[in-house]
């Protein structure tokens, strides 16, 4: 191990050795002012060798901070002021430790441990400022930026300047709070186009002209659960229109001043374009699958008939009086069907898959207007009975596997601002009609085509050989 590797080492234990002195140096403070009253006399004679330890581990905990700064992973200015403080707090707390071993009137130690008090908060919240970035505290005091759009609405997209009007927006509202000017991980910042194009200490970001070979994409496309994804999973991520932005501008050559017209755009990417332009519906894809708002208990001599049908209806919830009914083993027959309207204020998911459900039984299901996920998976039901559900506003999930819908079929529910997932699979639609679907419904919704592969691995298979 070569002695930079031992620095570097001591540097990351700052984190771990930072915490201790604090406790200890607080608790010294508590127990000097504590003594104020006289009935805690009994703890004087504990406080000196309480303010020598945590003296001694403030001094530790400066000289790893100091190493850990040497990375450049901090703005320079930030570090210098905590770094600064955390040598103020050695400092007074040693002198303190002194000033416990003479006789020096208790009402300057007691003023002196509120000046420690206040030293070590202040320590901490520049401590906290470089690791969290500088809004962290104010952040909780305002809008987190969760839902809220990192790109202002345009007036004229294709008018845009990409880089200037789209790009930097987005990096700066997702990214610099930890590769800015305050703070740089991995030594990368993208406060800047010259900044942009050097990179980090592990090369370039970008490889223009070529999204998948570059890192920044790469990380965003992580899991959340991974280390390594950007931006950290508590902080607020990028809606999947703003990937798709930062994906087309790369491989577009990840050009800094040229029009957003000028630069080649498929169907899919106008879509996603215009999703950003004044006027346009810009919503959260991640939806709750129950309705914000409370509902009366649904009527209990309604549910029961439907369970004498064979229908299975349970909460979608244990606290919630919304309901979920399931064709199990009951087929969905007119008079069955029926039984479903006394719910119609509770009833949110209902799964017909395998029922034999038909145009004219959508007549019946129209009327569910609080619906919000329904399976017609491998059901009768046709184009005719699909305009049915373009009443229900609330919609966000329709499976339609193995049934006979068409693409104008499907394109009926355009009309359904929340509709976010529509299962297509063994439909006769395939991914060639994909781009029809985007224009229609201009835009983002999940279409799941199915048809998924699963790769045979090695692992995965067991010879058996003969005895």
């Amino acid at each position: 191990m070569t002695l930079l590797s031992i620095w570097d080492f001591t540097g990351r234990l700052h984190p771990v050795l930072v915490h201790l002195p604090i406790g200890i140096l607080l608790l010294g403070c508590l127990f000097q002012l504590l003594t104020i009253n006289a009935k805690f006399s009994a703890l004087r004679p504990a406080i000196p060798l309480i303010y020598l330890l945590g003296g001694l581990g403030a001094v530790f905990s400066s000289i790893s901070g100091y190493l850990l700064s040497l990375s450049g992973d901090y703005d320079g200015d930030m570090v210098g002021i905590h770094q600064w403080l955390g040598i103020s707090v050695s400092i007074v707390s040693l002198s303190v430790y002194a000033m416990c071993r003479t006789k020096i009137k208790e009402t300057l130690l007691n003023f002196t441990a509120i000046f420690l008090i206040v030293l070590i908060t202040l320590t901490g919240h520049y401590g906290g400022s470089l690791t969290h970035g500088a809004d962290y505290l104010s952040a909780a005091l305002k809008d987190n930026g969760k839902g809220k759009a990192a790109i202002p609405a345009i007036v004229n997209v294709q008018q845009a300047v990409a880089y200037t009007h789209m790009i930097q927006p987005l990096l700066q509202n997702r990214c610099y709070n930890c590769h800015g000017a305050e703070k740089q991980k991995g030594k990368l910042r993208l406060d800047g186009k010259d900044l942009i194009i050097k990179g980090g200490e592990d090369g370039k970001t970008l490889v223009p002209g070529s999204a998948e070979e570059s890192e920044l994409i790469k990380r965003l496309l992580l899991p959340p659960s991974n280390e390594d994804h950007m931006p950290p999973k508590e902080k607020p991520q990028l809606t999947p229109e703003e990937i798709e932005l930062l994906k087309w501008w790369v491989n577009q050559g990840a050009d800094f001043n040229r029009k957003v017209q000028d630069l080649k755009q498929s169907e899919k990417e106008k879509v996603v374009l215009l999703s950003f332009q004044t006027g346009t519906e810009r919503k959260e894809h991640k939806q709750e699958e129950i309705p914000a708002g409370k509902v009366t208990k649904a009527d209990a001599t309604a549910i029961e008939k439907l369970k004498k049908a064979g229908v299975v209806v349970i909460p979608v919830l244990s606290t919630s009086n919304y309901l979920s009914a399931s064709f199990v083993t009951a087929k969905a027959s007119p008079e069955v069907l029926k039984l479903l309207e006394p719910l119609k204020k509770q009833l949110v998911w209902l799964n017909l898959a395998n029922t034999g459900l038909n145009d004219e039984d959508m007549q019946t299901i129209s009327k569910l207007d609080n619906l919000i996920r329904i399976n017609l998976s491998r059901t009768s039901i046709t184009d005719q009975g699909l305009a049915l559900l373009k009443g229900i506003v609330h919609l966000q999930y329709i499976n339609l596997v193995g049934t006979k819908i068409t693409t104008s079929g499907v394109g009926q529910l355009s009309v359904l601002k929340k509709l976010n997932s529509i299962y297509l699979y063994q439909t006769g639609i395939g991914r060639a009609d994909e781009v029809k679907l985007i224009r229609m419904f201009g835009k983002l919704v999940n279409l799941d085509f199915g048809g998924y592969v699963v790769p045979t691995l090695e692992k995965d298979t067991i010879e058996v050989k003969p005895l």
